[in-house]
C-alpha cells in the first residue's frame, strides 16, 4: 500500500507540474495581445500578479481560480485590443423618399416608390437604373409592377464583408397573396442583388430585376457583350441590335456583360445563371439596354435568385473578361486543358492538331427544308468510308497529324433517324468499312470521332413515341422539319443518356474503336424544361442530363466535343466546332467582334477556326477565316479533300496549317491575356499570350505577324 501511495504522488506530482506550465505558457502568449498605450499600465497590473500567484500554486483549486482569473484578464484584453473583429463600414440609413446605404466605396438610394436606384462611386461617378415598370412580374395572364405593392418595408442587414438591406414587398392589389424579397448588399466596389418570392403564390414566366442602367448614345458609351465570341457597341452605332435568350446560348455564351461610360464601367454576372438569361437593345438614337430576366422554374421562381454588379473607374472590356476568369475559377468551374489532359491523355493527340471534317452520307428528305428540287440528285451526298480513307491519306502522307470528325455515318445518314441511328449505314459501307476507317486513323495516331445526336427526335426513330417527348408547358410538343431527316420533335432529356449508353456500347461490341464524339447542340441549344406529368425535367436537371452524356463517353475514354462553347459546359468538353463571332445573315458583322470568350477561356478549351481565304462560317464580312484562326491562336479547322502539295496555291495552304497547328501547340495551355486595336480603324490588332507571344493581323492587308518572344 506504502509502494501504491507513493508512485501515486509521483505521477500527481508530474500532472501537477505540467498543469502549471500549461498556465505559464497562455500568460506568455497573454502578453502578446497589444493594447493602446493608454491601456498599457492597465494590462500590466492584470497580469503581473499572475507571475507570483504561478510560483506559489499549492492546490488543485488554486489551479481553478487561477484559470478563472486569467480567462478574465484575456477577455479584458481582447475587448480593448488594438486591432478587432469589425463589421463591414458603412450605414444603411431612411428617409421620406429613400433607403440608402453608404459605404467608403459605393452609396447607394433607392426610391421608395419607384424603386429606381442610383449608385455614387467613390470617384463620384453616378449610375441610374430604370422604375420599376409593369415588366417587373409577367405570367401567363397578367403582369405585375413591384412599386405596386401597398406594403413595402427595409430590413438593414451588416457582416463583416458587406451592408445592406432586404426590401419586403406585398400586399398587391392585382395579387393580394404574393410577396417578393429584393436583396442589396454592397460589397467594397461590388452589389449583390438577390430576388426571392416567399410567397409564390402565382404562376411566373419571366421577372426582370434589377432594371437596365441608363447610358447615353454617345462613342464614350459602350456596351460589352458576349455574344457568342463576343462584341462591343458604341452608343453612337449605326446598326439596330437587339437579342433576347437565356444564358448558355448565341445570345450570351457567358453569363455576364457591362457597360462603360467615359472610362467608368458596371459590370454584370448572373451568379444563378440556369434560369438567368438577359435581354439586350441598341439603336443608334437611344444606346445599348441591357436587361437581367429571371425565368421561372416550372412555372414558380423556386429559389434565391442573385446577379452581382462590379463598378470600377477604369473599366475595359479586357479587365472585365478578366474579372469573370476569377469568378469561375472561385466558383471551381475553371477546368485548364492541362487538367483535361491529366483526366483524358488521349486529348494530347487533338492539342496542335488540325480538326478535319468529313461526311459518309447527307440525305435530304423531300420534308426538309434543304430538300433540292432542281436537282434532286444532290439530296444524296455520298462518300463511302474506303473514300474517306484515302482523302485523309492525302493529309497523312503530307505529314499532318490529325483529329477527324465524321458526319453521317448512321443507318439514315446525317440528322435522320436519331437516336436510333444504329446500325451502321449500309451505303457508306456498314460496320467494316466505320471499323476500317477507325482503324487506319488509329494506327495514324490520330483521334477518330462521331457526329452524335440525342436532342433532335426523328419521327422515323424506331422508338418514337409521345411519352419520351419533351413536353411544353401547355402540354404540346416542338414539331418542325427543317434538317436532313425531315420531321422531328424533341427528346426529353431524361432519356438522353441510356440512348447514349446503348449506342456507344453497340459500337464497342462491334470492333470500331471510336476516340471521340460531339454531341450535337448539347452545347449550344439553351436548358429546357419538360412538363411530362411522368418524368418532368427542370432546366437544371436539363444541365445535368446532357453533362451526364459527356460523362459517359469520357469515362470510355473519348475526348469531347459540342458544337459551340457556352459557358455550362466549359468544364466537361475538350473542344468545340464552332466559336466565332455572331454575323447577321448577309454576314455583317454584329457590333465590334472581339474575343471576350478566349480572354477567359483561352486555355481551357480547344477551339477551332476556319482557314478559308473569304470568311467562313461566323466570320465577318471581309474578314479572311485565318487571321482570325491565327489572332486567337486556335486549331485549323479544314476539310478532307483539300489537294494538299498539289499546286503553289495548294503548297501555300499546307504552310499556313502547320504554321497554325504550330502556335496553337506552343499556346494551347496559355492564357489569352490581352487583346487591342492598334488603329483607329479597329482593322489591325493584336493579342498577347501569357508567354510573352503576341500575334498581331492587319484585315485590310490580309497578313498577320507572329512574335514569340523570348
Amino acid at each position: 500500500m506504502w509502494t501504491l501511495a507513493v508512485l501515486m504522488g509521483i505521477a500527481l506530482g508530474a500532472d501537477w507540474d505540467s498543469r502549471v506550465d500549461v498556465l505559464k505558457k497562455h500568460l506568455e502568449q497573454l502578453e502578446k495581445v497589444p493594447v493602446p498605450a493608454a491601456q498599457e499600465a492597465e494590462k500590466t497590473n492584470r497580469l503581473k500578479p499572475f507571475v507570483e500567484r504561478l510560483s506559489h500554486v499549492g492546490d488543485p483549486k488554486d489551479i481553478d481560480v487561477l484559470y478563472s482569473d486569467m480567462d478574465a484578464a484575456r477577455t479584458w484584453l481582447l475587448a480593448n485590443a488594438t486591432e478587432q473583429p469589425v463589421l463591414a463600414e458603412g450605414t444603411v440609413s431612411e428617409t421620406d423618399q429613400a433607403w440608402q446605404i453608404s459605404t467608403p466605396a459605393l452609396k447607394l438610394a433607392l426610391d421608395k416608390n419607384t424603386l429606381a436606384m442610383s449608385v455614387e462611386t467613390a470617384a463620384g461617378k453616378q449610375w441610374h437604373f430604370g422604375e420599376s415598370d409593369e415588366g417587373d412580374v409577367r405570367g401567363p395572364a397578367s403582369s405585375l409592377r413591384f412599386s405596386d405593392a401597398k406594403t413595402k418595408s427595409m430590413t438593414p442587414l451588416r457582416t463583416s464583408f458587406c451592408v445592406g438591406m432586404t426590401v419586403t414587398l406585398k400586399d398587391f392589389e392585382k395579387q393580394p397573396g404574393e410577396e417578393f424579397a429584393l436583396g442589396i448588399y454592397l460589397e467594397g466596389n461590388e452589389i449583390r442583388f438577390t430576388f426571392a418570392a416567399p410567397g409564390d403564390t402565382s404562376e411566373v414566366d419571366t421577372l426582370r430585376w434589377p432594371k437596365p442602367l441608363k447610358t447615353g448614345n454617345t462613342g464614350a458609351d459602350l456596351a460589352v457583350i458576349p455574344r457568342m465570341q463576343g462584341m462591343l457597341i458604341p452608343g453612337d452605332w449605326d446598326q439596330k441590335i437587339e437579342s433576347s435568350d437565356l444564358a448558355n446560348s448565341r445570345t450570351l455564351y457567358m453569363p455576364w456583360w457591362g457597360q462603360i461610360q467615359d472610362g467608368h464601367g458596371v459590370m454584370t454576372i448572373l451568379e444563378t445563371v440556369d434560369d438567368g438569361g438577359v435581354t439586350y437593345r441598341h439603336a443608334k438614337d437611344t444606346g445599348t439596354s441591357i436587361q437581367p430576366v429571371w425565368y421561372s422554374s416550372m412555372r414558380h421562381v423556386r429559389y434565391l435568385r442573385v446577379v452581382r454588379y462590379v463598378f470600377d473607374g477604369q473599366a475595359t472590356y479586357v479587365g472585365m473578361a478578366k474579372r469573370y476568369r476569377r469568378y469561375v475559377k472561385e466558383t471551381g468551374r475553371f477546368v485548364t486543358l492541362a487538367e483535361k489532359v491529366a483526366r483524358n491523355p488521349a486529348l494530347e493527340k487533338v492539342i496542335g492538331h488540325p480538326v478535319v471534317h468529313v461526311a459518309a452520307l447527307y440525305h435530304n428528305v423531300p420534308e426538309s427544308k434543304y430538300f433540292i428540287k432542281e436537282k434532286v440528285e444532290a439530296n444524296h451526298a455520298l462518300t463511302p468510308f474506303a473514300e474517306i480513307g484515302e482523302q485523309l491519306r492525302t493529309i497523312h502522307d503530307q505529314g499532318i497529324d490529325a483529329y477527324v470528325h465524321c458526319d453521317g455515318w448512321g443507318y439514315y445518314g446525317y440528322d435522320n433517324g436519331h437516336p436510333d441511328v444504329l446500325p451502321v449505314g449500309y451505303e457508306q459501307g456498314g460496320v467494316e468499312g466505320l471499323r476500317a476507317l477507325a482503324d487506319q486513323c488509329r494506327a495514324w495516331g490520330w483521334v477518330f470521332a462521331l457526329h452524335d445526336q440525342y436532342r433532335d427526335f426523328y419521327f422515323n426513330a424506331k422508338s418514337m413515341d409521345p411519352q419520351l417527348l419533351l413536353m411544353r408547358k401547355d402540354g404540346t410538343f416542338h414539331d418542325e422539319a427543317t434538317w436532313c431527316g425531315g420531321r422531328q420533335s424533341l427528346l426529353s432529356p431524361v432519356w438522353a443518356p441510356g440512348n447514349v449508353r446503348r449506342n456507344h456500347d453497340w459500337l464497342a461490341e462491334h470492333g470500331i474503336k471510336v476516340g471521340g464524339t460531339y454531341l450535337d447542340v448539347f452545347s449550344i441549344v439553351p436548358p429546357e424544361e419538360s412538363y411530362q406529368p411522368a418524368s418532368p425535367v427542370t432546366r437544371t436537371e436539363c444541365f445535368e442530363y446532357r453533362k451526364n452524356c459527356f460523362d459517359i463517353l469520357r469515362a470510355r475514354g473519348y475526348v469531347m466535343s459540342s458544337e459551340e462553347p457556352v459557358d455550362r459546359f466549359v468544364p466537361v468538353l475538350d473542344l468545340v466546332h464552332h466559336g466565332p463571332y455572331f454575323v447577321f445573315n448577309d454576314e455583317k458583322r454584329s457590333g465590334i467582334p472581339v474575343p471576350l470568350f478566349n480572354l477567359v477561356y483561352h486555355d481551357s478549351i480547344l477551339l477551332p477556326w476556319s482557314m478559308e481565304e473569304a470568311g467562313g462560317w461566323g466570320i465577318p464580312e471581309g474578314d479572311v477565316g485565318y487571321l482570325h484562326e491565327f489572332l486567337n491562336a486556335g486549331l485549323p479547322y479544314v476539310v478532307s479533300g483539300l489537294p494538299y502539295g498539289k499546286d503553289a496555291k495548294a503548297d501555300a495552304a499546307l504552310a499556313k496549317v502547320r504554321e497554325a497547328t504550330q502556335l496553337a501547340q506552343r499556346l494551347a495551355h496559355a492564357e489569352m491575356t490581352n487583346h487591342e486595336f492598334l488603329d483607329a480603324s479597329r482593322r489591325k490588332q493584336r493579342c498577347t499570350y501569357s508567354d510573352g507571344t503576341k500575334v498581331t493581323v492587319d484585315f485590310t492587308e490580309k497578313t498577320y505577324a507572329i512574335d514569340y518572344g523570348k
